[in-house]
Order: C-alpha cells, then structure tokens, then sequence
C-alpha cells in the first residue's frame, strides 16, 4: 500500500471506532443521564457531566497513543490560560499537586531574598483541604491560622495584622467552597507587606471578584493560582489539576518542579528549544553537558496525560454553562430555604464577587432542635449525599497529633471559634450540573420535613 491508502485507511478505521464509541456512549451513559428522576434515587452531591464530545476526544488521543503531555494538553493550556485571562498555564496531573507546585516554585533560589525557607510563615486558615496546607509542612515552613468568618466561610481578615511576624513570606487560601475570599483585602495586605499570594482555586473555576473597577475570575489575582479536575470539579479529566501566573519566571518554576526538577523546558518529544543544548556550563558538571538532563530544582514527575487533557478540552467548552447551572442550583436552594433562617446559618457570596458555587453550606444553629448528626443522616437515608466542609478544623486530625503534643510546626492566631463551629455543625450538599429536574425540589422537601418534624417550638414550618 502507498502511503497515501495508509493514511487514508488510517483515517476511515479511527472515524469508524470513534462512531462506535459515540454510539456506546449513546446506549449506556446518555441513557443513564437522560432518565428522569425517581424521588428516593440516590441524588449525588457531585459527579461527572459529560457527552460524546469527551467520548470523542479520548477515542482520539487513545488512538495517537501519545500518552504522556502532548497537543491535547497544549490545546488545554492555551484555552484554560485564555478563558481566565492569564498568560501562562501548566498542567499538572492533580489538584493537589498544582497546590505543591505553587507552593514550591517559591522556595526556589532564583528569587533570591523573597524565596520561602523552612522556618520561614505562610498564613492559611484550618477550615480547609489538607492539600492546601500539607505542602507548607511537609517542606519545613510554618503555617499560621486564622479563623474564618461566617456565612462566607473565608478567612477572617481583620486577623491577618495579628498573624504577620518578621517570618511571613506568603500567604495561601482556598476560595471556600466557590465563594471568594476578600481578595482587595489580602491582596493590598500582601502588597503592603511584600508577600506571595497562592489562591487555591479548586473549588472556584469560574468565580469572579469585582477590583477598582473591574470584574476578574479568582486565581488570577495573586501570584499564583491552582484548579483541580477531579470529577466533583468544574471541570473534570478524572484526575488533573493546573497552576497558572501571569509571571513568566514563577511558570518556568513551576514547570521547572513539575517536570523533575529539570532545567530544560523543552516540550515532550522535541530537542533543543534553545538552540544551545550543548553549549553551556552547568555548575560543576562538564562544558556542553546535555541540558535535557540538567536540574536546577530537587522536583518531581507530576505531568498530566494527553488522555487526562483531551478530556478536559471538551469539558472546558462546556465551562461557561457549568458556571451558569451551579450559580442557578445554588440560587433555588438558598430561595427554597430562605425561611429557615431560625435553624441554619445560610451562605453569603463575599460582597462585590460572583461565585462559581461547588456546594451549597447549611451550619445548624444552636437552638434549632436538632443536630448535624441527625440530619446528615436523616438526608442520607432518603438517598441525598451530603458532605462535611472538608477537614472542618484540620488542627484536629490525626495527621496534627505529632505537631500538637510537640506544639511545634505551626502556630495559632486567637481561638479558631468559626472553624470549630463548622467542625461541629456544618454539611453541605450539591449543586453540580448534572442534577436532573427534580432532584433541588425533592431536597428542598426533605429538608423541610425533617425541620418541620424537629421543631423546637412546636410548630410546622411553613
């Protein structure tokens, strides 16, 4: 055969597999997804949302069986850089490794007197994911926590002067749950004080805040900013994350980290970007040793898969209406529960954002005539899942006992009051794309039956 028939073989068997796999998708997934909601069915509190464009995408990059970061985590790169208006984004293969890669980009020597040190502070809060703190410990700094403030469930800023000390050289939050920390606050306190500014985004693809002026998605205010892609996310590839910066050193950085500490950049698969691969001296090693294998950092292999991106691809078309249902969801929740104000603390965006929500947060209030326990499990039993605000106060796991008994390796500002409170009282349940007609109602009913059934004053709830 020429190698003209070859490629036109090629072509019409990778049409004909990739049609299979559509109308696969067709018989199982889509049928599953487009059945209507039977109350009582279990209601997940996330879950993936996806087609045959996904379908499509990964038939594709199975078959060019690149495998490892190719021209679908390119393309990802570029879209994701370009939707939140940022001029770098590097893919990592999760979330929380975004985290760590953001986190150490800034302990590396090239900058100079500001990079992180162990000994040296970084500002967080407990009510948090462990992912967002453990790179902080694990490299030697100390995280500082404050406590949050509710119904925003954020940091509570008026502690930030109290936890600021000789040592502090950053500081890295998580935008709680979609909603906004105040970001013109510690923004202009990390300018003020010369700090680094990590926004964990994960829960907050989408998220945007109003600054002098302007309206900006979150993640793009600090110096770095980090999203994760597993399946309750935004977006999803199964496992994924993304660090992105407008600062072109902290992306060679973070690449740098990514992709084993290695001073080379370039792409898998291509040689001599810099025209000089062999014409340089690198520290003590031999004049013109292969700079494909010159490291400048002690790093790690956290790269993504094509697989992994040419998924994401097809989710971050899909992007702007996952934003617009999570925001429409969470909205018909707080409406729906809006005179039940007596029992629950309900959310509140952060004044001048608008949240891209991940879950709607209920915290019981003291007097309400029931507690968490009862009614998470009350909502279980009837099918909804729900889930607690993550390590609710991460002081109190396991994973602390060793620090605690030492009382080394962190340090506490004032009594961690919120968080505690949240530790004790708050769940929340979904909001995700993927709820069908039907399912907000039902919940909203459930909730509504067991208040009415739990009141403390005798009386049914309207």
């Amino acid at each position: 055969m020429s190698n003209n028939e070859i490629k036109d073989l090629e072509k019409s068997l990778r049409k004909q597999v990739i049609q299979s796999a559509i109308k696969h998708y067709e018989v199982t997934h889509k049928a599953q997804q487009t059945r209507p909601f039977t109350p009582g069915e279990p209601i997940p509190y996330a879950g993936r949302v996806f087609d045959e464009r996904e379908i499509s995408n990964l038939i594709e990059a199975t078959l060019d069986f690149w495998l490892t970061t190719g021209k679908f985590a390119a393309s990802f790169e570029k879209g994701l850089a370009k939707f939140l208006g940022v001029s770098y984004c590097s893919l990592t293969n999760s979330g929380s490794s975004a985290n760590l890669l953001a986190f150490m980009a800034l302990t590396s020597s090239e900058l100079g007197e500001r990079s992180i040190k162990p000994g040296d502070e970084v500002i967080t809060v407990a009510a948090a994911f462990p992912t967002t703190v453990a790179p902080i410990l694990q490299y030697g700094a100390i995280p500082v926590f404050v406590d949050v403030t509710l119904p925003t469930y954020n940091i509570d800023c008026s502690q930030l002067a109290k936890a600021l000390s000789s040592k502090t050289k950053a500081v890295m939050l998580a935008h709680t749950l979609g909603n906004p920390f105040n970001l013109e606050f510690v923004k202009e306190f990390c300018d003020q004080h010369q700090l680094w500014l990590v926004e964990d985004n994960c829960d907050a693809l989408g998220s945007k805040y109003y600054y002098q002026g302007e309206w900006h998605y979150t993640g793009t205010f600090g110096h770095l900013g980090t999203s994760s892609f597993y399946p309750p996310h935004h977006i999803t590839m199964g496992e994924g994350g993304a660090v992105y910066t407008h600062d072109f050193r902290l992306k060679r950085l973070v690449e740098s980290f990514r992709d084993w500490g290695r001073d080379c950049w370039c792409p898998p698969g291509q040689d001599n970007t810099c025209q000089r691969r062999f014409a340089r001296q690198y520290g003590e090693l031999p004049y013109g040793y292969d700079h494909k294998y010159v490291y400048s950092h002690f790093g790690y292999n956290l790269k993504a898969t094509d697989l992994q991106a040419s998924i994401g691809c097809a989710q971050l078309e899909k992007l702007p209406e996952f934003i617009l249902a999570r925001q429409l969801n969470w909205q018909i929740l707080r409406q729906g529960l809006v005179d039940l104000e007596d029992r629950f603390i309900l959310p509140e965006a952060t004044p001048n954002s608008t949240p891209s929500w991940f879950g709607f947060l209920l915290t019981i209030k003291e007097n309400a005539g029931f507690t968490r326990e009862q009614i998470v499990t009350f909502l279980e039993c009837n099918g909804i899942q729900t889930r607690m605000l993550f390590a609710g106060n991460l002081l109190k796991h396991p994973c602390f006992d060793e620090l605690r008994l030492t009382g080394k390796g962190y340090r506490v500002v004032d009594e961690l009051r919120n968080t505690d409170l949240i530790m004790k009282q708050t769940f929340w349940v979904g909001i995700y794309p993927g709820l069908k007609p039907g399912m907000l109602d039902y919940i909203l009913a459930k909730i509504r039956e067991f208040c009415a059934n739990n009141n403390p004053h005798g009386l049914r709830n309207p």
